[in-house]
């Protein structure tokens, strides 16, 4: 049986020609290009190999590293598209294909989108969809309150930033617990914070056990009356310079100072924000 494409194998060298090596893929002897090929291969070796389907629909192994395999979500660049769909940048020489019938965005050259990598039954090639949530389910979770885990950021919400974990399951990043600007696409260490009912599943990026000093309300008061009483950071406010001067993003920015003005500690002001006791 030959090997899945769009997988990591590891396949012996059955023979040496001009334009590269052929390895031992079970049922097909699999070409991978010369310029591929790593330096001392001889006859009989065993390689890891990545597989892929050529334009012909051939199978051709490679040691370039894509930057996603099938079963793994990926932010991925587009180079150009047709009446077919989406051609993305798959970090090989060959790109991959996301069907029109897979696209939920407004699809633009040179834009980024995250997909999931799949093997199309029908075909057997490889191929990406933006319709990530099929793929992820909590009803048997893999993972239980405290472990730490792969985080991948997958888009925001009214709550936070709804997360892949471990490439199985769907969480939740909640905003009070994000310290730094974050992007979909960006990868972090964290742990399980909370499992609550009906599996759904609340993490924290970052080590176990690591605990904050001050929170943002606290952190915000705090160098307020450092700065006699005033700062000039507000809600139209670059979230970069939010972010170097206060350590946290500009949303969890404007939760603390929206809490703060509340319980009447703060004043707004059109240049900034001020402490009441001043």
């Amino acid at each position: 049986m030959a090997p899945q494409a769009g997988k990591y194998h590891k396949l012996k060298v059955v023979k040496h020609v001009d334009f590269g090596i052929y390895l031992d893929g079970g049922d097909v002897e699999i070409l991978m290009p010369k310029r591929f090929v790593p330096g001392n291969v001889q006859d009989g070796d065993e390689i890891e190999v990545f597989i892929y389907h050529d334009n012909e629909g051939r199978l051709i192994a490679t040691s370039q590293k894509p930057y996603g395999t099938v079963g793994e979500v990926a932010l991925m660049q587009v180079k150009d598209k047709n009446t077919q769909g989406a051609f993305l940048d798959w970090g090989l020489m060959k790109d991959l294909l996301l069907p029109l019938s897979q696209q939920k965005s407004a699809i633009r050259v040179g834009g980024k989108y995250l997909v999931y990598i799949y093997l199309d039954e029908m075909t057997g090639r490889v191929a990406a969809t933006e319709h990530i949530s099929r793929y992820f389910n909590n009803d048997e979770l893999t993972v239980k309150e405290g472990d730490e885990v792969d985080v991948l950021i997958w888009r925001e919400t009214d709550l936070g930033y709804a997360v892949i974990i471990n490439n199985r399951h769907e969480g939740l990043l909640h905003y009070n617990e994000v310290f730094k600007e974050l992007q979909p696409g960006d990868r972090e260490r964290g742990y399980i914070k909370a499992i609550l009912d009906g599996n759904k599943i609340t993490v924290s990026i970052g080590k176990k056990g690591y605990q904050r000093i001050e929170g943002e309300t606290d952190k915000i008061l705090r160098l307020l009356d450092e700065n006699n009483g005033y700062l000039p950071y507000h809600d139209k406010s670059d979230p970069e310079e939010i972010y170097e001067f206060f350590g946290m993003s500009k949303k969890a920015f404007k939760m603390a100072v929206g809490s703060l003005y509340k319980q009447r500690k703060i004043s707004l002001t059109k240049t900034g924000i001020k402490l009441e006791t001043y």
